[in-house]
């Protein structure tokens, strides 16, 4: 059984796989048609997605790595001065802390979700023109 990683949890596949295994003309089948319904999710994936984020680059790339950089460091940042000043948090700060923490964790992900996308060839990569 696949196991995939998404946000702070793990999601099992859980895709029905038949267990009579008598038949290989009816497994053929099917197999063709379970291909045929991935081959059409990503076909939509595909469409969708590239016509709404157009091709990936190495600029595109760099904007989410630098903007999940800062939201880290702003959020660790945050945490030392809480610390600083005895580690006693007020509901305001906790507060904070969990918008920062939560605007970190959602710039990442969307980084991840951006190299999964090419990866997939969801969308284009522009490979950067050698100067």
């Amino acid at each position: 059984m696949s196991v995939s990683r998404t946000g702070s949890f793990r999601r099992v596949n859980d895709h029905f796989e038949p267990e009579d295994q008598s038949d290989p003309q009816a497994q053929r089948r099917m197999r063709g048609v379970l291909e045929h319904i991935d081959y059409t999710a990503f076909a939509a994936n595909k469409a969708v997605i590239s016509q709404a984020l157009g091709a990936g680059d190495a600029k595109k790339f760099q904007r989410l790595a630098v903007a999940a950089a800062a939201a880290r460091a702003t959020w660790v940042a945050q945490a030392l001065a809480v610390s600083a000043a005895g580690g006693k948090m007020t509901p305001q700060d906790l507060s904070q802390l969990t918008h920062l923490r939560h605007t970190f964790e959602e710039l990442a992900e969307a980084y991840e979700a951006m190299r999964r996308m090419v990866e997939r060839g969801y969308i284009a990569y522009s490979q950067p023109d050698p100067a």
